[in-house]
């Protein structure tokens, strides 16, 4: 394979689309309360919540390692429900030269479908394609969704 690659996920949610997105647009930092065993801490680093341009440093559990993350909100869209996380500080960087992450929503019928794409250059062959990660975009996407119909 080779350096650049594509991975994308969709999963369907029963909740509100419009809460699923205010999730990540505007109120990231309430994930820690709604996924304890994943995301530990969102912090606001730069700029404010919800604006293209902001700072937010992740700390997140994956395969049961802690893992830290700085990314900058690159890409707001209200109509598509859509939101694009671009890393730039952290363990990522070390193994990907560029690691983006967006969500965004579509409606298919009276389906609301919830689609991760992670965009990435691996900083060489060696390094793994991301599946863990877009495995987590998924799991997230089913624990937040599960919160927003339980509630």
């Amino acid at each position: 394979m080779g350096l650049k690659g594509k991975l994308i996920s969709q999963t369907e949610i029963n909740g509100c689309k419009d809460l699923f997105h205010e999730m990540f647009r505007h109120k990231p930092h309430h994930l820690p309360n709604v996924v304890p065993q994943t995301i530990q801490a969102v912090d606001l680093h730069e700029g404010d919540w919800g604006t293209v341009g902001s700072v937010v440093n992740w700390k997140y559990t994956l395969e049961g390692q802690e893992k830290v993350v700085k990314v900058v909100v690159e890409d707001i869209n209200e109509e598509k429900r859509l939101v694009t996380f671009k890393a730039f500080e952290g363990h990522l960087i070390e193994e990907y030269k560029t690691f983006k992450a967006t969500v965004h929503i579509e409606n298919e019928g009276e389906n609301n479908l919830v689609l991760w794409t992670i965009e990435y250059e691996k900083q060489n062959e060696d390094i793994p394609e991301p599946f863990c990660y877009l495995q987590l975009a998924v799991n997230l996407t089913k624990d937040v969704d599960a919160h927003h119909v339980k509630n």
